[in-house]
Formats: C-alpha cells, sequence, structure tokens
C-alpha cells in the first residue's frame, strides 16, 4: 500500500528578528535612593538629637495643603497631557538603564560588518525587525538610499523634538519645586490664623504655632529633597538619550559610507562614557617559569667546541 505523500512546506521563513540595541535592563539608580535615604536621616536624625518627635511633623492635614497647592499651580501652569508624562516618567528618577551606550555599539557593529560585506541592502530585514525606533528610522532611511545630508537633517530634527518633549516634563517638576515652599508659607500662615482664636489658652498657641509650620517644613522639604532634585536627575537622563541618539546617527553613517567597522568603532567608543574595562591576557603559568632548554645531545652554535 503506498503511503501518502505529505505536503510540502511552502510557508517562506520570515525575517530573522534583531533586536537592535537591546534595552539595558533596568537597575535601581543607587544615588537616587542613597541621596533620600540621606537627606531623611539627617533631618530626622536632628529632629530626635533635638528631643523632639517624628509625630510632631506628621501632620496629615499640612501635607494635603502641600501637595494639593503644588500640583493644582502645576496644573494650571503646564498642559494636562505634558504633566501626565511627566508622572509616567518618573520612574527614570529612581532606575536607570545598564551599559545601553556598550550595547548600541555592538549592534552597529554588527550592522557595519554585514553591510560591508554583502552591501547596505543586505540590512532591510534587520532594520524592520529593530526595537529602537531611533535606529529603526534611520536604517531605513540609510537602506532606502536617502542623501547623507538629508538623512542627517532629519534624524537631527528627530533629536531635537525629543529633547524639547523631554524638557517640557522636567519643567513640570521644577515647577512643583518653585511652588511648593510658598504653598507651605500659606499653609503656616492659615495654621496662625487658627491659632490667633484661642489666645485665651497661652498653652494651645505655643502648640498650635509650632503644628502651622510643619507646612513649611513640608513645603521647603518636597521642594529641595525631590521635586528640584527630581527634575535635574530627569534633564541628566535626557542628556544621556541625546547622546547615545548622537552617536547612533553617527554609526548608521559610518555604515552608509562603508567605513572600516574597526575605524566605525573607534569612532563611537569616543561617545562611551563607561566603556568595560579591558580584561588583562594571562599569561601561560609555563611561559612564566620556563627556561630556554637545550635538547640533550645538541651543542648550541655559540658554545665553544671542546677538544
Amino acid at each position: 500500500m503506498a503511503e501518502t505523500a505529505k505536503p510540502l512546506d511552502t510557508k517562506a521563513p520570515g525575517p530573522t528578528k534583531t533586536a537592535g540595541p537591546k534595552k539595558a535592563g533596568l537597575r535601581p539608580d543607587l544615588a537616587t535612593l542613597a541621596g533620600i535615604a540621606l537627606a531623611l536621616a539627617g533631618i530626622l536624625g536632628g529632629l530626635i538629637l533635638e528631643k523632639g518627635s517624628i509625630q510632631d511633623i506628621a501632620q496629615a492635614t499640612a501635607f494635603m495643603i502641600v501637595m494639593g497647592g503644588t500640583f493644582g499651580a502645576v496644573l494650571v501652569t503646564t498642559p494636562l497631557p505634558i504633566v501626565l508624562k511627566a508622572f509616567s516618567g518618573l520612574g527614570g528618577v529612581f532606575l536607570e538603564r545598564a551599559d545601553s551606550t556598550s550595547v548600541a555599539i555592538e549592534t552597529l557593529i554588527q550592522f557595519a560588518t554585514k553591510a560591508r560585506k554583502n552591501g547596505i541592502v543586505s540590512l532591510e530585514s534587520e532594520a524592520a525587525a529593530l526595537t529602537d525606533p531611533f535606529l529603526r528610522k534611520a536604517l531605513n532611511l540609510a537602506v532606502d538610499g536617502t542623501d547623507l545630508q538629508e538623512l542627517r537633517k532629519m534624524m537631527e530634527t528627530d533629536i531635537a523634538l525629543g529633547e524639547h518633549a523631554a524638557e517640557a516634563e522636567t519643567k513640570v517638576w521644577e515647577s512643583a519645586g518653585g511652588y511648593a515652599p510658598t504653598i507651605g508659607i500659606i499653609g503656616a500662615v492659615m495654621g496662625l490664623i487658627q491659632v490667633m482664636k484661642h489666645l485665651e489658652d497661652i498653652k494651645e498657641v505655643g502648640h498650635g504655632i509650632a503644628v502651622a509650620f510643619v507646612a513649611t517644613v513640608y513645603g521647603v522639604g518636597f521642594a529641595n529633597i525631590f521635586f528640584l532634585p527630581a527634575a535635574s536627575k530627569l534633564r541628566a537622563r535626557m542628556q544621556d538619550a541625546t547622546l547615545t541618539k548622537e552617536m547612533i546617527l553617527e554609526g548608521v553613517i559610518g555604515i552608509v559610507e562603508g567605513l572600516n567597522p574597526t575605524l566605525i568603532r573607534l569612532k563611537l567608543e569616543a561617545y562611551n562614557q563607561n566603556p568595560p574595562t579591558p580584561k588583562k591576557a594571562k599569561r601561560p603559568a609555563e611561559a612564566r617559569t620556563a627556561q630556554p632548554v637545550h635538547k640533550a645531545g645538541a651543542a648550541s652554535q655559540s658554545d665553544p667546541v671542546r677538544t
């Protein structure tokens, strides 16, 4: 009995997906965490050393006044979509990417090697599968044969627009840092108004004044421990992202120009602020200890002939 012939698999294999510059894994920003911890430890430690109590500054009303007033003013100043983006990007203060520049360099060198062997058109499938939008756009323009000057101009415009958007988000936290101390003063004045209503009891007056100034502590504390430092950290992240994009652009242009991958690497390494430490080659143990050995029975040419 004849076997039934199996249908041929006519499905063409799809293009191999290339992750491009892999998004380096996120890791906690130890500088941010240590900075906040140190600031709180210094302030609260000083309070305790002065025989105070943390309960003295744990006032929900003062917190509500400062936070509500601050972000209300921010919403008046900044459009809502930008404020929402600023909150969604707040993770950049506490998290950082590890070795993203080094990963991007290695990816560009791989593309340069393949383009030098098979032509830049061979990168078409890789360009379509890239996860990094900036590199994907730049490489697609290069594969399509876009003029180098036009390619550079388009990608530099992309970089500038990215900087503009990131700067707008950064200013949200700068605005919060500017408004918080003033809102804290407003909260203190409101507390003093309530104190002035009960001047008949001098003990309550003293306690009320102390509570009233908690709002000022909150306003100044949040502004200088979190809001303004967060704005500076996000601006630093933006500058790092811009530097990486400029490096990618130079790498793609080098690929289009057909430069040697080694030259491209040397060019891109200038952008890497944290290059990997080169490993020292280990010398074999026998190479360190072995002495030149003459074969037995063989006389060296330089040895005098004994008679």
